[in-house]
């Protein structure tokens, strides 16, 4: 097997790959390459016709494929080594990888640095366990907006769908656009699980109905869907008898989470946290496995794409300084617990004194609350709900003054 030495690796073409890898070849790291997969670059970003992306970024509103133009370009300019169609195939904790591609065949790169940037994948009805048969018609949110935004085809013309994810609500909206009747969109949470502005713009401004404490309680139909039962829940999310409703269509759409794609992770013996089911990183977003980085939606899924790119920029420099040899030895971190009402928080430990970046959620929707960072910071906020991230910048010097020794907890409070 060919064997390459190489400086720096970025596994995924999404835009967290991008970014990473524009970064890094910015910093000047030469010596490196960026593995993709599929055919293209861009990730999810080519099906995402819709509006809202980089305004955080770039400061202007722009569609997805206009958002990976923008970094596909950059990379172009500043002569980045791509390689398409190229399977990741096995990664140790050495940092060694093995690749295949039809050209080239078999061959490892051992690299100094691996930015992991793999993006996630969609929950599927295996994972939900919907009763019924199994006919055609069933698609999850990203499938459907493939088939119409990409391949120009309609999945289905009487829809329902089940979940009220960013992609589903977005799906709800192009559906009707084109001429198909978006029966009902249920979700099983008391509250949306997509943003307010998808909820608002998608659903509100459509007249599409949302039934919140609901679910599918059954399929119907043969070789076609025919319908679904919808049903109400309890908090428990136990079926409440007596609340059944059938509901006639051709087809459901599942827009039910998104599960971070870490199998390469796992391979490489990387601790992943149960709740994020991505890497536990540090400030600089290394893993356990010194010189192994995660950014993007392979870390924690995030709500905006302009976040997904920072995260690849920041992770960038960490592997630059594992490059150039300037986080060596691995510094010993303060660890970040989690606390009361929030569900996760990421990085999980601070190496240094810097102004850093937390993103986290809360444990359910909460008014006017103030969220703490040890004894010493804290911060109000008018309002959160667990489908939107909390971006929260650490002072300077924060690390320095906090000296606590079993970490610090991160914690919020309704006032």
């Amino acid at each position: 097997m060919k064997s390459i030495a190489m400086d720096l690796a970025v596994i995924g073409g999404g835009p967290a790959g991008l970014a990473a890898a524009a970064e890094a070849k910015r910093l000047g790291i030469r010596n490196m390459v960026l593995i993709e997969r599929d055919e293209r670059l861009g990730g999810i970003l080519p099906q995402c016709i819709h509006g809202g992306f980089g305004i955080e970024k770039f400061k202007k509103e722009l569609t997805g494929p206009e958002y990976a133009h923008r970094y596909i370009e950059m990379l172009k300019e500043l002569e980045v080594d791509v390689e398409l169609n190229t399977m990741v195939l096995e990664l140790d904790r050495d940092r060694n990888l093995v690749v295949s591609n039809a050209g080239q065949g078999i061959k490892q790169y051992q690299c100094k640095s691996i930015i992991l940037a793999m993006g996630c994948r969609e929950r599927t009805r295996g994972a939900l366990g919907i009763p019924g048969t199994r006919p055609a018609g069933i698609f999850t949110a990203g499938r459907a907006q493939r088939l119409m935004n990409i391949e120009g085809c309609i999945p289905g013309r009487k829809v329902v769908i089940l979940g009220s994810g960013d992609i589903g609500m977005i799906m709800a909206r192009r559906l009707s656009l084109e001429g198909a009747e978006v029966k009902v969109v249920a979700e099983i949470l008391p509250y949306p699980s997509g943003l307010i502005r998808n909820e608002v713009q998608c659903l509100r401004d459509f007249k599409i109905p949302l039934l919140l404490s609901h679910t599918v309680g059954e399929i119907h139909g043969y070789r076609r869907i025919e319908g679904v039962t919808l049903v109400k829940v309890d908090e428990g999310f136990n079926f409440i008898p007596g609340t059944e409703e059938f509901v006639e269509c051709d087809t459901l759409l599942l827009s039910v989470g998104l599960i971070p794609e870490n199998e390469l992770s796992k391979m490489a013996g990387v601790d992943l946290d149960p709740v994020t089911r991505g890497a536990v990183v540090d400030d600089y977003l290394e893993t356990s496995v010194e010189g192994i980085f995660a950014c993007g939606n392979v870390l924690h899924v995030n709500d905006m794409v302009d976040y997904v790119s920072l995260e690849g920029e920041l992770a960038a420099r960490g592997a630059y300084g594992r490059v150039t040899g300037k986080r060596v030895p691995r510094p010993q971190g303060m660890k970040l617990r989690v606390g009361r009402n929030l569900n996760y928080v990421v990085p999980r430990y601070l190496t240094d004194s810097s102004g850093k970046m937390l993103s986290l959620r809360v444990s359910r929707p909460m008014g006017r609350m103030r969220i703490r960072v040890g004894d010493r910071f804290s911060k109000k906020f008018d309002f959160a709900r667990p489908s939107e991230m909390i971006r929260l910048r650490l002072p300077q010097g924060f690390a320095e003054e906090e000296s606590s020794t079993d970490g610090l907890e991160v914690s919020c409070e309704e006032i």
